[in-house]
């Protein structure tokens, strides 16, 4: 079932299962090649947050600001100053340089306004999702981001991981409400990857995988938003037949990087499948440690629901081994 954050995504989690002892720890150089630890990964869960959210920074923070309107500053200094070189040279059709700066010099205006509304949306709701901690408060958050209506795309987001928690299919209908014709790349990419994430936990993966194939992962920005949207499209891809192009699309994230730490369990989750229809299993069990070390509830989806076969059985050995479940008794009968 999808948990929900102040990043304004959908992040899965399985069944709650008794937590135990974790898998063996690898060797100092293995855990430096395949990333992070799952002590480390807890430890970094703990760093202040920023603008309500884990770990994501404030989008009007000064510096970003600052950084935003000198690049923004230095373009149109650039573009004035190439204008103004022209009309020196020749005056007589010098002003059309001119007009043409002034023109870029409105619509970069009207971008960066459009920006900071957005900037703004954005902090708005990780706020409003970071006060979330009980029923009565999911409920409150849902109807406040239901009086903002369907034009902001970010409190749409919002509030659709907040009714994932009790009705991913109103989760489905909430997201559906936008026209991803009418959106930008990025935000129809976003929309079409929270929708294949939630046909993905409902075991309807040929819808996820209609969806995923209009996703351009290459066209988010954002190093999160380009990890997440590759999590489910090599997910989507892997259980509907195409493991290869899956594992393609995962190697290409470095699973070191600081700012994806928040998001291994997805990549790693997209890799176990991976591995399961290949057959590769001793990368599978490679993957499956990583996951325990991490949080044994995250191979809980993995033994419910249309679930590969190897992968069901090897999580379920990974998870008897780790001790975060039990044995089964086996009584031999005295003859």
């Amino acid at each position: 079932m999808p948990r929900p954050t102040a990043c304004g995504r959908l992040h899965r989690v399985g069944p709650r299962i008794k937590s135990g002892a974790v898998a063996k720890s690898s060797s100092p150089a293995r855990a430096s090649r395949r990333g992070p630890s799952g002590k480390e990964l807890r430890a970094r869960g703990k760093q202040p947050l920023k603008a309500g959210g884990e770990g994501v920074p404030d989008p009007l923070a000064p510096e970003l600001m600052r950084s935003m309107l000198t690049r923004i500053g230095l373009i149109l200094l650039g573009i004035w100053l190439l204008a103004g070189l022209v009309f020196a040279v020749w005056p007589s059709g010098g002003y059309i340089p001119l007009a043409v700066a002034g023109v870029l010099t409105a619509l970069a205006i009207g971008l960066l306004v459009w920006t900071l509304r957005r900037a703004r949306s954005a902090r708005n709701v990780a706020t409003l999702l970071a006060g979330v901690e009980t029923a009565e408060d999911r409920k409150a958050a849902i109807a406040k981001l239901e009086s903002q209506g369907k034009s902001d795309p970010a409190s749409v987001f919002a509030r659709a991981q907040l009714e994932a928690q009790e009705d991913p299919r109103r989760a489905l209908a909430t997201l559906e409400s936008l026209d991803v014709g009418k959106l930008m790349g990025p935000i129809a990419d976003e929309a079409r990857g929270q929708r294949a994430m939630l046909h993905l936990g409902l075991g309807e993966v040929s819808l996820a995988r209609q969806l995923v194939d209009n996703i351009d992962v290459k066209r988010a920005t954002d190093p999160r938003s380009r990890a997440m949207l590759g999590a489910i499209c090599a997910e989507a891809w892997a259980r509907s037949g195409e493991p290869k192009r899956a594992i393609d699309t995962l190697d290409v994230f470095d699973q070191k990087d600081e700012a994806l730490a928040q998001l291994l369990p997805q990549l790693l989750r997209a890799y176990a499948f991976s591995y399961a229809v290949t057959t590769r299993t001793k990368d599978l069990r490679r993957v499956l440690r990583r996951m325990i070390a991490i949080e044994p509830r995250l191979l809980g989806g993995f033994l419910t629901g249309k679930t590969h076969p190897l992968l069901s059985r090897e999580a379920k050995r990974a998870l008897e081994q780790s001790g975060a479940v039990p044995r089964r008794m086996q009584v031999q009968r005295m003859r």
